[in-house]
């Protein structure tokens, strides 16, 4: 992809203006966290060599929930993992070894990004792709981050005031059999592709998981409509087969788990429902690993952040084009086992150096690391520090008597020392702007409850404390009292004003925009946090304090 940069020094004052005005960006959250990775969830299959040399052999390498996160490091025991210079050198040297070899995305690529994709429109991550040689991609729910026309674009090409000049979009398709606008009546890409291995043809159907609309903001995504994934499986498996393509593969940005499946959605239940002509799934959203076999579909996911990649060794029929084998194994990229791709590497350069002077302000620091995650179901206390911090500073920015945040905003943990615009930016790269409204105690309570799933709890809090059962077997839970900071229990008749981000505010699932009233806009959610921190002591320390209590049924 040819981009004409601005100068340095015009794209880095554009970018700090605009970033330190709140000019924010759409997004939305996943409701599953990237899981803890043990060393010995990497360990590689042994794959045998594939048969009969007369047949076509192809190497699909894959990644999935990339988010952006271009330079950040993951890590595996005492080693690092990932970042994407490595993870390009780890591919590019996979590739080497098979001419018939197609690199593929599940989705998640963009969105909830750092600084230096996030801060560029996630154009440095596209280019990144291309530099790669992506052939094919899927969408997933964070692609639509920002609504359906900024999707567009970035697929298709088009300035953006915080792009890069001359952005031309992205040079492989993406492919989504089940996503739709019905302004147009449409699908948003093209539902599938075919790429040629040898002299057969690949076909390649995308879906996203119907949860994405109840996961991602209203605005600019009104019209988003997302069909059931084996129904469009099933239509474009039968229209390959009438063209004649044998080898067909889905990309789905659906999660599962290696053993079973937990999701309403899950890619396990895809693959025991879908046309026995498909024989590949590229898994997502869930950000674990997986290498398993159902129903004779082999369903694949590398994890996330690009830490790992998937790699599937196909054997194609030379007659007819179908898959007569196929395995797997999820490739860990160690970065001690490769040297830096030069090409990605000068690509993240261009746009770290960029972005260095404002990832690096100091703006407080902390006695100890906060750690990242969902409130817990697992021990009396269900707080986190971490949570603590962020709704206190949502809750004093707005002036408000609550504050609630959802746990899948909050992606990173602060470490301990100087806390930087960086790191902040790294736990709440969203962009969401603060939405103050009034709600009775009644409905707080509802809201509240509506955050119970069979995942367990969602929101931290500010401004009260409650108490709830959760039955682990049965995965459901309820409030059982809310609490005001003088011990005293919520009138449930009265209003109270009620900080929250604007994807929280539009999620039906919470409940929120349909029992609240008298809205109120206030700043970007990490501009409030980073006031926030301002204002705390050099060093501050915050604890898990028992803002929510489990109790005994």
């Amino acid at each position: 992809m040819d981009k004409r940069n601005r100068s340095a020094r015009n794209v880095l004052s554009a970018t700090l203006a605009l970033t330190l005005l709140a000019a924010p960006f759409i997004s939305t959250h996943e409701s599953t966290v990237a899981a803890k990775i043990q060393p010995s969830d990497y360990q590689k299959n042994s794959k045998a060599k594939l048969s009969h040399k007369q047949n076509i052999h192809v190497q699909l390498l894959g990644l999935n929930d990339l988010h952006g996160q271009l330079d950040t490091d993951t890590k595996v025991g005492t080693d690092l993992a990932g970042s994407m210079e490595y993870t390009a050198a780890a591919i590019r040297q996979r590739e080497a070894s098979n001419r018939n070899t197609l690199l593929v995305h599940a989705g998640d690529m963009i969105g909830g990004s750092p600084l230096v994709s996030a801060l560029f429109q996630d154009e440095p991550t596209v280019e990144v792709m291309e530099a790669m040689g992506f052939d094919v991609g899927t969408l997933g729910n964070h692609e639509f981050d920002e609504g359906i026309a900024e999707l567009q674009r970035m697929i298709k090409g088009g300035d953006h005031p915080k792009g890069t000049e001359g952005y031309d979009g992205m040079n492989f398709p993406v492919v989504a059999a089940n996503a739709f606008d019905t302004a147009t009546g449409k699908l948003i890409t093209k539902p599938y592709t075919t790429k040629k291995a040898g002299s057969k043809k690949i076909g390649f159907i995308g879906v996203v998981t119907q949860e994405t609309p109840n996961m991602i903001v209203k605005k600019g995504n009104e019209t988003l409509q997302i069909t059931d994934e084996v129904a469009a499986i099933n239509k474009y498996t039968k229209i390959l087969k009438k063209k004649g393509v044998e080898a067909i593969v889905v990309l789905a940005h659906n999660p599962t788990t290696q053993s079973g499946n937990g999701d309403a959605f899950d890619a396990t239940k895809i693959a025991e429902n879908i046309d026995d002509e498909v024989d590949v799934i590229f898994a997502a959203h869930n950000h674990v690993n997986v290498d398993k076999v159902v129903d004779g579909k082999l369903i694949v996911q590398a994890y996330s952040y690009g830490s790992a990649f998937s790699d599937v060794d196909l054997e194609l029929d030379a007659k007819t084009g179908d898959i007569v084998k196929k395995e797997a194994e999820v490739v860990t990229v160690f970065q001690k086992d490769y040297t830096p791709d030069p090409k990605v590497s000068a690509i993240m350069k261009k746009y770290e150096d960029l972005v260095a002077p404002i990832k690096a302000e100091v703006v407080g620091n902390s006695k100890e690391t906060l750690k990242t995650g969902y409130p817990s179901t697992a021990g009396d206390f269900g707080d986190t520090a971490l949570g603590n911090l962020i709704a206190d500073g949502m809750k004093t920015a707005m002036n408000a008597d609550f504050a609630l945040m959802n746990g899948g905003g909050v992606r990173a943990q602060l470490e301990a020392g100087e806390v930087t615009f960086g790191d902040l930016f790294s736990i709440q790269p969203f962009g969401n702007v603060l939405n103050k409204v009034k709600l009775s105690g009644a409905d707080l309570e509802t809201v509240l409850n509506n955050q119970i799933t069979a995942r367990g709890l969602d929101f931290h809090v500010a401004g009260f404390k409650y108490t709830y059962t959760y039955d682990p077997a049965a995965k459901t839970g309820k409030v059982i009292d809310v609490f005001l900071p003088d011990g005293s229990k919520i009138d449930k008749t009265k209003e109270y004003t009620v900080v929250v981000n604007n994807y929280m505010y539009g999620n039906t699932k919470y409940g929120i925009g349909t029992l609240a009233a008298d809205l109120e806009v206030g700043p970007e959610d990490l501009q409030a946090t980073v006031d926030f921190v301002k204002t705390l002591p050099k060093p501050f320390e915050y604890k898990t304090e028992g803002r929510i209590t489990k109790v005994s049924q």
